[in-house]
């Protein structure tokens, strides 16, 4: 079985998932944007042995601690897509601009794109595109676990922000409603901030897009 714990890191309350197989012990830290010690505390509370780093987009709450976690431990950086390079060039001068430690410059091992797949052990997760929030958004699904990680596209009772550059509101709603909806309405599914949702229940009563 694969199982997961959200951790929220920086002063931003960023929800970065630790995704395990229960079989190896082998895991996955999807958005590590800071606070890296503490994250490698709650790996070896678990017994687990970090293998992966999966991003679903460049902005420096989610990202900010790739670059120090991938030296530290030699780990391939998996994600996000290709549209993401600007961010990930900027991460010095976000770090700066919203207060954070020192962010250092990273090369994704691998770029990731619709329809791609991760692997964790025996298991896989599909991977899809979801622009609007930041161009090379991307979101983690697990159909095994009816589980998908999906960074700032959706919220519970919200959406992302589209006001930074490259962001496009139209983009995002169709990413919600023509990606993600299909995933099933019982999917749960784990926000980069608050409390995680269902799909069905952000169809019946998320204001932003509810109904779609």
């Amino acid at each position: 079985m694969l199982q997961y714990h959200t951790v929220p890191v920086t002063a931003f309350q960023q929800n970065c998932s630790l995704v395990w197989c229960d079989e190896s012990r082998q895991a996955a830290v999807i958005d590590p944007g800071g606070d890296i010690d503490r994250l490698l505390a709650e790996l070896d509370q678990r017994d687990l042995t970090l293998e992966q780093i999966w991003l679903t987009h460049a902005h420096i709450d989610h990202a900010g601690g790739t670059a120090e976690l991938a030296k530290r431990l030699n780990l391939p950086i998996i994600g996000p897509h290709p549209g993401d390079q600007f961010w990930i060039d900027g991460l010095p001068q976000q770090s700066q601009m919203f207060g954070f430690p020192p962010a250092g410059l990273f090369s994704p091992t691998r770029w990731l794109h619709d329809g791609d797949t991760v692997t964790l052990g025996r298991h896989t997760l599909q991977v899809r595109h979801c622009p609007g929030h930041t161009p090379g958004h991307v979101v983690f699904y697990s159909p095994e676990m009816k589980r998908a990680f999906v960074g700032d596209v959706l919220f519970a009772g919200s959406i992302g922000r589209t006001d930074f550059p490259q962001g496009n509101h139209a983009q995002l709603i169709a990413s919600i409603t023509e990606r993600l909806w299909p995933m099933g309405d019982d999917t749960v599914f784990i926000p980069g901030h608050g409390p995680e949702s269902t799909f069905g229940r952000e169809r019946q009563s998320n204001p932003y897009v509810g109904g779609t």
